[in-house]
């Protein structure tokens, strides 16, 4: 019998099958097909099991990796599902959208030259297959305490806060201003990466699981922050952040010129027939799009654009192709759908007189590090050149967007706008109104889904020490 950990050594890495670009530019339909079985087993038997898993430590919720893998490669699906769910709240997202090459997978031993274990698309496998066959958490030794507790914003934070609380006896009563529950992970997230019936199926099972959801609800103004501080006995902010950032050069206000989250919102909306008035349909049929900036949020636009039928569309990026934060998968995926990559080159005016007309650029040269670390791009003077284009998509980041109550609730905010927390491991993510917490992007800046999901984790545990709560082991 052959050696299951020399496994690696006759079995190459296979991904799932991708759909041809021809096919997939038409529609909205995720791209990446779902492993068989047997291909499921036979993939998660190329993990050595080394000793040290790295895979667990690049994981920023320390997913217990090479033994779901093990249990997915001896056929107990069940098993992994609850072993997936003991650290992750939303392990099937997690395998869609996470950035694997720069986390897990880019930690694995076999990386290196050989090809690491498909270890997001196992994932993703686990949970889908799991609940097509009927999985649920198992709730049956939880004990009700009787507590209650509002959570605002229904993103990863937000979920992953309700999810540790229910487990644990507390009911959550999740608030959102918008129809759907996921935050950016409906709204934000382009369907081609997340199909939203994956969401739904979440909502589905979380309120199975005694999660209430109390959505088209903005705190503040349709129901009084003040009303849940009374009303629940501890309250989770999780809102995200949603103000973009700003170019800061001429022409940035010219009609044609849109934000990146509008125009991914518009095209959601219009995918799930959603009528809302206010984020009116951003049309790129049969335009020249330029899209600036090298992230996540710009590699969703890229592909957008693509789909509605653009005519052409470049990105531009400051740093060179190695630099670019955006996911390696996805930007293979944009640079397969036909996108134009420009590196090494800063905006510095949108021109036009009535509409957008152009982009002028200028070359870069990537100079020392500056305080993050990261080498700072350097003005090569005297390089200035135009790009044609009929739009253009601002995809810089986003900022935090605290609303006013706060001062009043005396909910501290650091110099940058960030939701200031406790560091204690006792009150973790505690704010500076003690009955309050907060996690994911408005806490710790715009940053990954699964870094959402940790944090509103841990928040969670902190909440259940304010309550004078234990939680549940692996929970």
């Amino acid at each position: 019998m052959a050696d299951k950990h020399l496994q690696f050594l006759e079995i190459p890495r296979k991904d799932p099958d991708k759909l041809a670009v021809e096919v997939r530019i038409k529609d909205f339909r995720e791209i990446y097909s779902q492993y068989s079985a047997e291909a499921a087993g036979a993939q998660a038997g190329r993990c050595i099991s080394c000793g040290n898993p790295f895979c667990e430590w690049k994981c920023p919720v320390h997913n217990y990796i090479p033994n779901w893998l093990t249990l997915v490669n001896d056929g107990k699906l069940f098993e992994a599902a609850e072993l997936s769910h003991q650290t992750n709240s939303l392990p099937e997202m997690c395998g869609r959208i996470c950035p694997q090459d720069r986390l897990c997978e880019g930690a694995c031993t076999l990386n290196d030259g050989i090809g690491a274990v498909s270890i997001g698309a196992i994932e993703k496998y686990i949970t889908d297959e799991a609940f097509k066959q009927g999985w649920k958490p198992d709730m049956s030794n939880v004990v009700r305490t009787g507590k209650r507790v509002a959570v605002v914003g229904a993103g990863p934070a937000g979920l992953a806060c309700a999810d540790i609380l229910v487990r644990n006896g507390v009911t959550p009563v999740v608030f959102d201003r918008y129809s759907k529950i996921g935050g950016l992970l409906t709204f934000g997230i382009p369907p081609f990466k997340l199909e939203k019936d994956v969401v739904e199926k979440r909502r589905e099972i979380m309120e199975y699981m005694g999660v209430e959801f109390r959505l088209n609800v903005d705190v503040g103004s349709d129901i009084s922050f003040e009303t849940l501080t009374q009303e629940f006995d501890a309250v989770f902010l999780g809102m995200g952040t949603y103000t973009y950032v700003k170019g800061g050069f001429a022409g940035e206000d010219l009609p044609g010129v849109h934000e990146a989250l509008p125009f991914l919102i518009s095209n959601i909306n219009r995918e799930l027939n959603i009528d809302d008035e206010s984020a009116g349909f951003i049309d790129m049929r049969g335009k020249q799009v330029v899209v600036l900036g090298g992230g996540d949020t710009g590699m969703d636009c890229n592909r957008t654009a693509i789909r509605q039928g653009a005519s052409s569309v470049t990105c531009t990026y400051r740093r060179d192709e190695d630099n670019m934060p955006g996911s390696r998968r996805d930007y293979k995926n944009s640079k397969e759908e036909g996108v134009t990559f420009l590196f090494n080159k800063q905006p510095i005016e949108i021109v036009g007189s009535d509409r957008v007309r152009g982009v002028k650029l200028v070359e870069t040269r990537l100079g020392p590090p500056g305080p993050r670390g990261r080498r700072v791009p350097e003005v090569v003077p005297g390089t200035e050149e135009t790009v044609e284009a009929d739009a253009v998509i601002v995809a810089f980041g986003f900022l935090p967007s605290p609303p006013d109550w706060f001062v009043k609730q005396q909910i501290a905010l650091h110099a940058n706008g960030r939701v200031r927390v406790s560091g204690a491991p006792s009150l973790q993510f505690q704010t500076t109104n003690p009955k309050v917490f907060a996690g994911g992007d408005m806490v710790r800046g715009s940053d990954l889904v699964v870094t959402a999901v940790f944090e509103g984790r841990e928040a969670a545990q902190g909440i259940l020490r304010y309550l004078g709560l234990r939680a549940s082991p692996g929970h």
